[in-house]
């Protein structure tokens, strides 16, 4: 970076252990795309064994909202990242929340104003409109246009004695050139004279993200952001206040932003956007970090991958700079393999609020083994809860077409095997067969759909063996009239 004098840029050392950080506003939910932002930081750190720092930016006091604090350190351990310094667990860089941390900025606000890096600007905010809007209309980027930066004292002091808001702009060196290595884009080229000097303190005294967010990191030790590709431009305005203030810079990585399935900003009409919706849902932890692994990122292994052995296989080299499409289709393909895969005590659990308090430990159990491979949401498991525990719901209009057809012979000789062998659905595929010399799907169907209302899903033998003969016998008996 050509600099004014007395201003350089010290960028973090790369070689050591790296040092990532995510910082969320705790303005609401945690979103997908801040959800793959923590996710691939915690990977970037874990891959070279170095640290993963939490910390909380809740500056902005009109909207940050404390439960949205516990609620996004919920989302992130329910995920699986997992920090060494944060909020809840201390360090030896806190406070990790922004808004303990005024004294430490309050400080560094005294040292750009010593060096005469900074002054009050009693713009409002339909004046910079305005101003915004005449330079767009003559074909110019809308920047400030320093109309409080040359203000003498008698004029700022008018300005206060009418109680006008003051914020505290950062003096924009003319005429320089600000260049970094960015970790995903590759090097990156800004003109001060298109910056324009920006806030770093609101009128309010709360400190501007540009500020705070990069004194932070350099003074936590952070060595590589990743962040998405809408702060790219942010990047020189940060790296000119570190130079000013002499702080180490850490490298900046700026990833594609994550989009819906039509190629259009992820939003409410994309269906869940929130890892909390998600979760609600029921969705598994390790099928959306399969999900998110992929989203922007092209690993050298393919298939699943158990979380514990995602850092191994993350590389910034494979983070792409062009956005990535969130698709429930594609979650649902990691969800129905992490459901298979998952232990029978973490689906007991998935599905508790399915089944029937009166179920017996053994019935559950065999119950979530036997609908494991059959349901991908635990809204899927409705139906079969229906037909194990419940009243039988009603075929569709085709099947039941499909059962009067299959006649009062079919389901006699049905009922009679179940009376005479039990739910052995091998003799009573026997003895239905050698009554109507009916085989393959002729002879299946129609008893699947009798017995479960379904023409597809779980193993026959061990479903019957979960039901009452009595409901079994019921639901055959239905059809010999």
């Amino acid at each position: 970076m050509t600099a004014a004098p007395g201003i350089r840029v010290t960028y973090g050392p790369m070689n050591g252990p790296p040092v990532t950080r995510f910082a969320p506003s705790p303005t609401g939910a945690l979103h997908l795309g801040n959800a793959r932002t923590a996710f691939f930081s915690f990977l970037m750190a874990r891959h070279g064994g170095g640290r993963f720092i939490l910390r909380v930016e809740d500056t902005d006091r009109e909207r940050s909202v404390e439960v949205h604090a516990r609620t996004l350190i919920e989302e992130l351990a329910w995920l699986g990242i997992a920090w060494d310094e944060g909020p809840d667990v201390g360090g030896s860089h806190g406070p990790y929340l922004q808004s303990g941390r005024s004294a430490i900025y309050a400080g560094h606000f005294a040292k750009l104003a010593s060096l005469g890096l900074t002054y009050p600007c009693f713009c409002t905010p339909l004046e910079l409109e305005l101003s915004r809007k005449t330079q767009l209309a003559a074909g110019r980027p809308p920047r400030y246009a320093g109309t409080c930066r040359s203000l003498s004292e008698a004029e700022r002091a008018e300005r206060r004695s009418k109680g006008l808001p003051e914020a505290t702009r950062f003096r924009v060196p003319p005429a320089t050139e600000i260049r970094f290595d960015d970790l995903v884009h590759g090097p990156q080229r800004f003109l001060s004279d298109d910056i324009g000097d920006f806030i770093i303190r609101r009128a309010e005294g709360n400190p501007a993200f540009f500020f705070c967010n990069a004194v932070d990191d350099s003074l936590m030790g952070v060595t590589q952001v990743l962040r998405g590709d809408d702060h790219l431009a942010n990047t020189p305005r940060q790296l000119m206040i570190l130079a000013a203030l002499n702080l180490r810079a850490p490298g900046y990585g700026h990833v594609g932003l994550l989009l819906g399935s039509d190629g259009q900003k992820l939003s409410k009409r994309h269906g869940s956007t929130s890892v909390g919706e998600l979760r609600e849902r029921g969705y598994l932890a390790p099928a959306l970090l399969n999900h998110l692994f992929r989203l922007g990122h092209a690993p050298e292994r393919d298939g699943w991958l158990e979380p514990a052995d995602m850092p191994q296989f993350f590389a910034v080299r494979h983070l792409g700079r062009a956005p990535a499409r969130f698709d429930e289709e594609q979650l649902n393909h990691w969800q129905k393999l992490a459901v298979e895969r998952a232990d029978a005590a973490t689906l007991e659990t998935w599905l508790a609020a399915k089944l029937p308090a009166s179920a017996s430990a053994g019935d559950r159990q065999s119950f979530v083994d036997l609908v494991r491979h059959n349901v991908v949401l635990p809204a899927d498991a409705d139906h079969w809860v229906d037909v194990v525990f419940g009243e039988l719901p009603a075929p569709a209009a085709l099947d039941r077409e499909l059962l009067r057809s299959a006649g009062a012979q079919f389901f006699g000789a049905a009922v009679a095997a179940l009376d005479a062998a039990g739910p052995d659905i091998g003799a009573i595929t026997s003895a239905v067969k050698g009554a109507t010399g009916r085989k393959g799907s002729d002879l299946y169907l129609p008893l699947r759909i009798a017995l479960t209302a379904r023409s597809h899903g779980p193993e026959l033998k061990p479903l019957l063996a979960l039901i009452p003969k009595a409901q079994l016998r019921a639901r055959l008996a239905a059809w010999t009239g």
